[in-house]
């Protein structure tokens, strides 16, 4: 019964969404305002709904429901309660249900906190919401429906992916696809422009904060997604360059864009057409990412599904979404005129660079992730791309984007003039410099690549407090009653910096041994004297492990006790690797057990690992950085809505 209630109300979902693609637009071509007013009521009764339908769902997973055939599918009833709760997104119809979900969380938000827009552009994004939701529905409902039941139900189910048996399913994907859904935000609000025929500086001020918040939940899934792997499956690396790896990563890349595009469209009038087309392409990378996960045109640890017809439809609503609006913008593009003036050397200049390197830096990733696909597809050729690839071709465009920031964060807007930016960042170029040379001795064998990103991270940081110190008119007393954004910008700029040293010095200082392990008979590596004690079974909720104990000393003194494991699930007849890792701030240790040897030893691979952490704890300052600015009002309301609102109602649109 329950079950039925949840289809029920995807049902009637479809049904609201469709009234609140067509009402409201026809409202705010008609100016018929209470037609503009359904929107709203609209957006909140399918949230309404696709809640209740999700929450029908997860009621079918906790209670073990094996009469839905997803239940039976991806969930067993000794499985623990937490995998029960995450298995409802740990599938192709799950988790689409809770894309949807996210996705009139969105449209829902858009509607309650949407009261300063003018009442036709708010009436006409809730509707491009309304339809994206709507195609969606359409696609769950007749390719995917997540409550299918069995004409003879067991008495128990398959179980999960044993990968998936993991904390990460509870987090990762929710923060992803919160970030994926919040960039339809930004799609709606340029699709809305592009129909009104006018994108000014409160269109800007109205878009950056669902862009930026869409930014900071894609980098809080792209984190864990990175710590999940590294931690979870035993290689030792956090980013392989997977195609699905890519498929989040080229978002976040042009919604970094857009958050910088918007401020020049909000401050100066100016790259207009430029902001719209990376708000629609960002949305479509999302769409692509779904394609690429759901189509079946890649294996992957992280792909859900492998349907073509699925990924026949995917790829329409990208076509029919993505190209409908960029058909839109090229009939609008005429009225998308910048007004603001700037020399060569401005802080609007700045930001053009910063906006190519970001979105050429996405190119290059898009080229090596589609191109194996296209290979095959079309010439019957099975290629590879991987790791040495992107390294040697998106780094180079990273490591100016980290050059020039500090440089274009100082510039004032539409002149500036190079000696006088520069002067106050000599001693932080200088700083630097000393700190580059300190990271290149310290772990790493002297190597370049230790030299560049210590010193891209210390300039990027130093230069943010410069920029600080300067905005403050160089008086402590001033710094804390700095806007919260530009606190904000510091902090997600410094985070950045971070990660560019974790990856950097790690890439270049750690130290990778394998072995076969007798026990109790003690090996070193990198200083470091690890004795594998003594190896024994365990048995979990759904698992068996063979679990090692193994400590580690430096100088005689026991720095931690670790226990690697590899575990088999017999119900999915599946083994998993469980590292055991030792953080510390300036380097991991990271232990795995591997298979028994004839000669009675167990092979073993260890990894020292420098300044690991650094790289997840820099994406955290990240996402603080965007919450900090986020809180600044400033954001949050955008000047002179109330008053835009009232012009836009008085003056015809068309």
């Amino acid at each position: 019964m329950i079950a039925e209630l949840g289809h029920f109300t995807l049902i009637l979902a479809l049904f609201v969404a469709v009234i609140q693609s067509l009402v409201p637009l026809i409202g705010a071509h008609k100016n018929w305002r209470g037609w503009m007013a359904v929107a709203g009521p609209a957006a909140t009764v399918q949230f309404l709904l696709v809640v209740t339908s999700f929450l029908a769902l997860t009621y079918a997973f906790v209670t073990s429901d094996f009469s839905v055939a997803l239940v039976y599918e991806n969930s067993h009833t000794d499985k623990p309660m937490l995998y029960k709760v995450s298995g409802v997104w740990g599938n192709h119809e799950g988790s689409m249900l809770l894309w949807v979900l996210i996705l009139s969380i969105f449209g829902a938000a858009a509607a309650w906190f949407g009261g300063n827009l003018p009442p036709r552009l708010r009436a006409r994004v809730l509707s491009v919401q309304g339809m994206i939701g709507l195609a969606f529905l359409i696609f769950i409902l007749f390719t995917s429906n997540p409550f299918l039941r069995m004409a003879n139900p067991p008495m128990n189910g398959r179980g999960m992916n044993p990968l998936l048996q993991d904390p990460g399913l509870a987090f990762h994907p929710p923060f992803l696809y919160l970030g994926y859904v919040g960039l339809s935000m930004a799609f709606s609000f340029a699709v809305a422009a592009l129909i009104e025929g006018r994108v000014d500086a409160a269109w800007a001020r109205w878009v950056r904060p669902w862009t930026l918040a869409a930014w900071i939940f894609l980098t809080i899934g792209i984190a864990l997604g990175s710590w999940w792997a590294y931690y979870e499956l035993g290689w030792g690396g956090f980013w392989f360059w997977d195609p699905v790896e890519n498929a989040s990563f080229m978002p976040w890349l042009l919604a970094a864009a857009l958050l910088h595009s918007a401020i020049v469209v909000e401050k100066r009038e100016a790259l207009k057409s430029w902001t719209i087309l990376l708000a629609i392409l960002a949305f479509g990378f999302s769409l692509i990412g779904t394609f690429i996960v759901r189509s079946g045109v890649i294996t992957s640890v992280h792909s859900f599904a492998n349907d073509p017809q699925r990924g026949i439809y995917i790829l329409s609503i990208l076509a029919v979404f993505v190209g409908g609006a960029l058909t839109l913008y090229a009939f609008r593009a005429g009225a998308m005129q910048a007004r603001g003036v700037f020399s060569m050397l401005s802080r609007e200049n700045a930001l053009v660079l910063n906006n190519i390197l970001l979105a050429v830096a996405a190119l290059v990733v898009f080229v090596g992730t589609i191109w194996p696909l296209l290979a095959e597809m079309f010439w019957a050729r099975k290629l590879s791309v991987g790791a040495p690839f992107f390294d040697k071709s998106f780094t180079p465009f990273f490591v100016a984007l980290a050059l020039v920031l500090p440089v274009g964060a100082m510039m004032p807007w539409k002149r500036a003039k190079m000696g006088r930016v520069l002067r106050p960042l000599l001693p932080a170029f200088v700083l630097a410099l000393a700190i580059a040379g300190l990271g290149w001795t310290m772990e790493t064998g002297r190597s370049l690549m230790a030299l560049v990103a210590s010193f891209l991270g210390a300039w990027i940081i130093l230069g943010a407090l410069v920029e600080l110190w300067q905005r403050a008119g160089r008086r402590p007393a001033r710094l804390l009653r700095l806007p919260r954004a530009d606190w904000g910008k510091a902090v997600a700029h410094s985070g950045l910096a971070i990660t560019i040293m974790g990856v950097g010095l790690l890439t270049a200082g750690q130290v990778e041994d394998i072995r076969v392990a007798q026990e109790r008979q003690p090996f070193e590596v990198a200083g470091y004297r690890i004795s594998l004690d003594e190896v024994h079974r365990d048995q979990g909720p759904n698992y068996v492990a063979t679990t090692a104990t193994m400590t580690v000393r430096r100088g005689g003194k026991v720095i931690t006790v670790l226990h690697p494991e590899k575990r088999v699930y017999p119900t999915e007849g599946m083994p998993t690797t469980e590292a055991a890792i030792h953080s510390g701030f300036l380097r991991d240790i990271y232990l795995v057990i591997g298979d028994p040897q004839e000669n009675g030893g167990w092979a073993v691979r260890t990894y020292i690992k420098p300044f690991a952490i650094w790289i997840w704890g820099g994406a955290i300052i990240m996402a603080l950085g965007g919450l900090l600015s986020l809180s600044d009002r400033r954001y949050r309301v955008a000047a002179g809505a109330r008053k835009a609102s009232a012009v836009s109602s008085a003056t015809p649109a068309e």
